[in-house]
C-alpha cells in the first residue's frame, strides 16, 4: 500500500516540476519579445538668440551721448594764469575770451621788437636816400664806380635788416596775443584743468571744449558684431532719462582698429533729431536692427557646454527625432566657447529638442524620454545647465548592436 502512494507521490511531483518548467521557459521566452521603456534624458527645444552677439536679430548696446568735436584749449606760450572767466559747463562763443596770462613780459618784448623795427625803418630811409644821391652821381661820373657799389651794398642790408626786425616785431606782437585764451569754435566748457595763479606751459590743457552743433553717440562693440553694422544703418536710441522717447539716429563712423585695453571697436551714431533735450554725457540704449539687404543673417543657439561632446574631432549634439523618440548624433559647427555655455553657429534648427546632460550614457538610435531640468523656467535653452554636469572629455564608440554611443568623461 505503501509503494502505490509512493509512486503517486513520484508521479504528481513529476508532473508538478514539468509545470514549473514550462511555466520558466515561457516567461524567459516572454522577455526577449517585451520592449524596453524608453530612457529619460535631461531635454529641451533650443530657439535662435535673439539680441545676443551673433544672434539673427538687433543688436543692443548701451551708448553715451558725446560731441561730435570736441578739444582741449591751451596757450600758445607759457606763463601765469592770473584770470579764468568762465567755468565748466558754460556756453561760449567764438572769439569770447575765457583766460588770461601775465602780459608784462610779453608786453616789454613786444615794445622793444617795435623799438628796434622803428630804427630799422630809419636806416633803410637814410641808406635809400644815399643810394639814390649815388646814383644821381654816378650818372654824371661825379663817383667811383665801387663807391656807388657800396651804396647799394648798404641799402640792400637795410632792406634786410628792416624785413628782419618787421618778422621780430609780429612774433612779439603775436606773443602779446597769446597772452589771452580765447575760444575758437562755438560751444561748452567741459572740463577745468588749471587753477588761477598757476604757471603753465604752452600747450598745457586749461579747458575742455566741446563744440556746439553735431552731437554722437558712442558704443563699444564687440568684434563678432562688426559684421552686422555698416556705416549709415539706422538705429533707435532711447535714454533713462528721458522715459517715452526715442531718438532715430544713424551710423556715422566704425574705428578700424580694435582699443588695446577692451578689444572692442568704437562707433559713432549720429541722432536725427537730437533737441535741447539730450545733453552731453547722457547714457542710453541703442537698438541696431538687421541690416537691410544684407542677406541671410547668420543665426546661432546658446547651448550649456554639457549638451557638447567631440565624435572624434568634431563637435556634436544628440538632436531628438520627434517622430520616431529616438536620439541622431548631429555633427555642429561651433563659434565660441564660454566657462559654461556654447554658442553654435550651424548645425541646428529652431525648435529641435537637444539633450542637454548625460551626453555619455546615450547612444544614437536609442528610445527616449525627454525630461526638464531643474528650475527651467520657461524651457528655453537660455543658459548654462546645472552645475555637476560639466563634461571634460568627449568621444564615441559603438555600441554591441553598431550604434554610436558617446564615452564622454564626467568632472567631478
Amino acid at each position: 500500500m505503501s509503494f502505490v502512494v509512493n509512486v503517486r507521490a513520484g508521479r504528481l511531483s513529476g508532473a508538478a516540476l514539468a509545470g514549473i518548467a514550462f511555466l520558466s521557459l515561457s516567461a524567459c521566452s516572454g522577455g526577449r519579445n517585451a520592449v524596453a521603456p524608453p530612457a529619460l534624458v535631461v531635454a529641451l527645444p533650443v530657439h535662435p538668440d535673439s539680441g545676443a552677439a551673433g544672434g539673427g536679430g538687433a543688436i543692443r548696446y548701451p551708448v553715451e551721448v558725446a560731441a561730435r568735436y570736441s578739444n582741449p584749449m591751451s596757450f600758445r606760450v607759457p606763463g601765469k594764469l592770473i584770470e579764468r572767466k568762465v567755468r565748466i559747463g558754460a556756453t561760449v562763443k567764438k572769439g569770447e575770451i575765457v583766460a588770461q596770462l601775465d602780459p608784462i613780459d610779453a608786453q616789454r618784448q613786444a615794445a622793444s621788437a617795435k623799438a628796434t623795427l622803428d630804427a630799422a625803418e630809419h636806416r633803410l630811409l637814410f641808406a635809400k636816400q644815399q643810394f639814390d644821391r649815388d646814383s644821381a652821381q654816378s650818372e654824371q661820373n661825379l663817383i667811383a664806380a665801387n663807391q656807388l657799389e657800396q651804396t647799394q651794398d648798404a641799402y640792400s642790408a637795410a632792406q634786410a635788416g628792416r624785413e628782419q626786425t618787421a618778422a621780430q616785431w609780429v612774433v612779439a606782437r603775436n606773443n602779446l596775443e597769446y597772452n589771452t585764451l580765447v575760444a575758437d569754435h562755438d560751444g561748452v566748457i567741459t572740463s577745468e584743468n588749471a587753477d588761477t595763479g598757476q604757471v603753465v606751459s604752452a600747450g598745457q590743457a586749461v579747458y575742455g571744449l566741446a563744440w556746439s552743433g553735431d552731437i554722437d553717440v558712442t558704443l563699444d562693440a564687440a568684434a563678432s558684431d562688426l559684421g552686422r553694422i555698416a556705416v549709415g544703418q539706422a538705429a533707435s536710441v532711447t535714454f533713462p532719462a528721458l522715459p517715452g522717447r526715442r531718438f532715430d539716429a544713424r551710423v556715422r563712423e566704425i574705428t578700424p582698429a580694435a582699443d588695446p585695453q577692451s578689444r572692442t571697436y568704437r562707433v559713432k551714431l549720429t541722432l536725427t533729431q537730437p533737441g535741447q533735450v539730450v545733453r552731453l554725457g547722457m547714457t542710453g540704449d541703442a537698438t541696431l536692427p538687421p541690416i537691410a539687404g544684407g542677406g541671410a543673417t547668420e543665426v546661432s543657439f546658446t547651448l550649456p557646454t554639457t549638451a557638447i561632446f567631440h565624435q572624434g574631432s568634431a563637435p556634436a549634439v544628440w538632436v531628438i527625432d520627434t517622430g520616431t523618440s529616438t536620439l541622431e548624433l548631429r555633427p555642429v559647427t561651433v563659434r565660441s566657447y564660454s566657462d559654461h555655455s556654447t554658442t553654435i553657429s550651424g548645425g541646428l534648427k529652431d525648435g529641435e529638442t537637444v539633450v542637454l546632460a548625460g551626453v555619455h550614457t546615450v547612444y544614437a538610435g536609442e528610445r527616449v524620454s525627454p525630461v526638464r531640468p531643474l528650475f527651467d523656467g520657461e524651457g528655453d535653452v537660455a543658459g548654462p545647465a546645472p552645475a555637476g554636469t560639466g563634461v571634460t572629455e568627449r568621444s564615441a564608440r559603438k555600441s554591441p548592436a553598431g550604434d554610436t554611443v558617446s564615452t564622454a568623461g564626467v568632472a567631478r
